[in-house]
């Protein structure tokens, strides 16, 4: 399987946002994480993860009789490069984004379904906004806004430290509408 069809699966994707800010995971761990997702589910979705390359197995120990295996994810192995996209059509992109946006929604109506949730508090919100800049100023606010992301990513998890989903789609509009 494709690293691309590897890591865009509504599944798969929150198993890797699982991961963010930690160095390791076991299916135990993921199955307190992800409560709603059933442990064979998890093992299967690991397994595919871990053969495509994007999560490493770095320990195998016995638990109870069974051999516990303990995941890492490489710092860049879950980016997604050119070179992985490289002959999807527009149809696979349409695919592809239609799984992201369904992940993003899964988080939302699971955020949505627990007990006595304030967005405002939380600071929930979505919007879209324009901006008119030119390519070279657009270079620059993409590489403001990684820099800040990137920080933000590094966070190990800490008292007072709350897990917050944050999506980024970007795309030219047409030059005369």
């Amino acid at each position: 399987m494709r690293k691309v069809e590897a890591i865009l699966h509504p599944v798969r994707l929150r198993i890797l946002q699982a991961f963010i800010g930690r160095k390791t995971l076991t299916v135990r761990d993921l199955a307190d994480l992800l409560p709603d997702v059933p442990q064979a589910t998890l093992y299967r979705h690991l397994g595919t993860l871990a053969d495509a390359g994007v999560l490493q197995v770095v320990e195998e120990r016995r638990v109870r009789g069974a051999v516990e295996r303990v995941f890492a994810l490489p710092d860049t192995s879950a980016a997604l490069t050119g070179a992985d996209l490289e002959g999807a059509t527009p149809e696979d992109h349409l695919r592809y984004f239609a799984t992201f946006l369904a992940a993003l929604q899964g988080e939302f109506a699971r955020y949505l379904g627990r007990p006595g949730i304030d967005l405002a508090a939380d600071g929930v919100g979505y919007r879209t906004f324009t901006v008119n800049l030119t390519d070279e100023e657009f270079l620059a606010f993409m590489a403001s806004l990684n820099e800040l992301v990137t920080k933000a990513v590094s966070n190990p998890p800490a008292p007072g430290r709350r897990r917050r989903v944050f999506a980024r789609v970007v795309m030219p509009l047409p030059e005369k509408d």
